[in-house]
């Protein structure tokens, strides 16, 4: 039995005898609550303002939610865990609410796992956050992991009109272990996006040793910069249900099957860098060619994979899965180390989309990977698009022999995503955006004359806020 005590504070100052006794927790937005101040299991849904304080520990005991119109605030350095005794805790940041965690590069805010040895993906839920935007799936739509009993009722995030909404913002956050299966088939997330509005700030993220998608958007209109994607049980980012929002610089890092707590779920069989979808299956109106359409940019994407012999050889094992009508943009990646194929562009529908112009994949260096496209199987469409014109490269040597630092057994301290001197990836990149590209990108994403996640005369930007550990 866990048992928590509320810390209290006294200040005294010998020099001038003042005393300040119980300090209170008051929301800087709006004093609605206060709270002492000390280590705090959290059981009930946030109704009004609420700040975690880094001094203190919060245990996640069951669904939480941040209820409409509440404000969680969360300090720099604040450690967060769920409850492993109630498997499946979660926060739930709703529509209509906000979550401002604004960490530092030198104190993150970390949710994890609540163990501190023998940790596992799925060892809790995860964060999700619900907002106001559109998707192209009719309403209702609940929210995959939601309403599997009194405790966990449905998350409806279907019906929203404001592509703009705002659910406060995330910056220096790493979330891990999370990805609790709370039905066969009902997997929470690490992190979770649902009609999340552009007027959200996500940047400087990290996803580690979950047991489903790492990031995983449906509809809305979000964007993100410095996003990280280290393990992941099923895929690195996932999009689909016409989100549209941009993201520029993204690692993904994949060598393992992660191991899943006893009962929490199992560690897919096909993991990829990107799997994004337009819509496909109930409450898509016109299917796979269902508005608006998933249209997204994605640039300056590093995807390495496992390599062979990880990965079952019949699935999974994609650098970027692109499906089911989606469009988009994806520039100056790099794609690594996928067995099975460096790109797949399946289905008739995401063809249209390369006929259209609607769906781009430029100025992409491949290197280690099985073959560029992935070949049709049966009855499944696969296509492919001219390398030329995409300025598509396909490099020599291993994926290893470009990044400063990709050892066989990876830690914190030797992950270097920097590119060594004269790597082909250093230079080959589109530069300044024009035509489709520019206004696609708006004042969000950049032009660079560099592929991949590191700027070769830029700062690490993934040092020492994020984490590699697989237990």
């Amino acid at each position: 039995m866990k048992s928590y005590t509320y810390g209290f504070r006294a200040i005294v100052s010998l020099i001038g005898v003042s005393v300040a006794i119980g300090c209170s927790e008051a929301d800087p937005l709006g004093p609605d609550t206060t709270v002492p101040p000390g280590d705090a299991t959290i059981t009930t849904d946030i109704t009004t303002n609420r700040l975690f304080r880094a001094e203190s520990t919060y245990t996640l005991s069951g669904f939480i939610k941040v209820a409409n119109g509440a404000t969680l605030t969360i300090q720099p350095g604040t450690k967060i865990v769920g409850d492993f005794d109630v498997p499946g805790s979660s926060l739930f940041v709703l529509r209509g609410a906000k979550i401002n965690a604004v960490g530092t590069a030198d104190r993150p805010i970390v949710f994890t796992s609540e163990r501190s040895s023998g940790r596992q993906a799925g060892d809790w839920g995860g964060l999700v956050i619900v907002g106001n935007g559109i998707i192209n799936r009719g309403d209702p739509t609940i929210l995959e992991g939601t309403g599997t009993g009194a405790s966990n009722p449905q998350v409806n995030y279907g019906g929203g009109n404001n592509n703009a909404d705002d659910s406060g913002e995330l910056r220096y956050v790493r979330v891990e272990f999370a990805g609790y299966a709370t039905a066969p088939d009902q997997e929470l997330n690490t992190f979770t996006f649902a009609a999340v509005g552009s007027g959200t700030r996500f940047s400087f993220l990290q996803a580690l040793y979950g047991l489903d998608d790492s990031f995983e958007w449906f509809g809305g209109a979000v964007n993100g910069q410095y996003l990280i994607s280290y393990e992941a049980g099923d895929d690195h980012f996932d999009a689909s249900e016409g989100y549209t929002g941009r993201n520029q610089y993204m690692i993904a890092f994949q060598s393992i099957r992660p191991d899943a707590r006893a009962a929490a779920g199992s560690p897919s069989t096909d993991p990829q860098g990107f799997e994004n979808d337009g819509c496909n299956g109930s409450n898509c109106s016109a299917g796979q060619n269902s508005l608006p359409r998933t249209d997204a940019m994605f640039a300056n994407f590093t995807l390495v994979g496992t390599g062979p012999g990880v990965v079952d050889a019949t699935s999974g094992g994609i650098g970027m899965m692109l499906r089911r009508g989606t469009a988009g943009s994806y520039v100056n990646g790099v794609v690594a180390r996928w067995p099975r194929a460096a790109f797949s562009l399946r289905d008739q529908a995401t063809l249209d989309r390369i006929t259209d112009g609607s769906l781009l994949i430029r100025n992409v260096f491949l290197v280690e990977n099985g073959p560029t496209f992935q070949a049709a199987s049966g009855s499944t469409v696969q296509g492919t698009i001219d390398v030329t014109t995409g300025a598509i490269e396909v490099g020599a040597g291993t994926a290893a022999s470009i990044f400063t630092g990709l050892p066989a057994t990876p830690t914190t301290a030797t992950l270097d995503w920097s590119l060594v001197a004269g790597a082909a990836a250093r230079t080959g990149g589109t530069g300044a955006f024009t035509g489709a590209l520019a206004t696609k990108a708006g004042t969000i994403v950049t032009g660079t004359t560099y592929r991949g996640a590191a700027d070769p005369t830029g700062a690490k930007w993934w040092a020492n806020w994020t984490n590699y550990a697989r237990n």
